[in-house]
């Protein structure tokens, strides 16, 4: 599969991602992000898994299991926080979450700050593209949200 078309769909989630963040605003629980993501992806004809439980492994031993956000299209992993603001942390987890489950692109999507913080991942091993920040959103806070 070629990058543009990984792309492509990363700028469809990000689009999903910008249209919940500007209707519901900022200051509301992670689990209400993801399900109004969930109905803008479907809306979209984007295909995802929610909540799926991926196995981890170390050095072939099964240690346990975490649940992805989003899985899309089984070629990006989408990872939702509602936080104030990103720190360094939360990047360094969503790269281990790619290398743990395989996947060699993913997204970080803060939609707790006051601006939609976006950030693209790329599979540690994959030194073309690094992680970085691609865009945020300008839309003001909701008036309607909780803070």
């Amino acid at each position: 599969m070629s990058e543009e078309i990984k792309d492509d769909l990363t700028y469809k989630i990000i689009g999903c991602a910008m249209k919940v963040h500007s209707t519901l605003g900022n200051g509301f629980q992670k689990v209400i992000y993801q399900r109004a993501l969930a109905i803008e992806m479907r809306k979209q004809g984007i295909e995802f898994e929610r909540e799926l439980e991926m196995p981890l492994f170390y050095e072939g031993y099964s240690i346990g299991s975490r649940r992805v956000d989003f899985l899309v299209e089984n070629k990006v992993m989408v990872e939702l926080k509602a936080l104030v603001k990103l720190e360094d942390v939360h990047l360094a987890q969503g790269l281990n979450y790619l290398v743990a489950y395989k996947v060699d692109l993913g997204l970080l999507l803060n939609f707790g700050a006051q601006s939609l913080e976006i950030k693209r991942l790329r599979h540690p091993k994959n030194k073309q593209n690094p992680a970085k920040q691609i865009q945020k959103s300008n839309h003001p806070k909701n008036p309607n949200s909780d803070k």
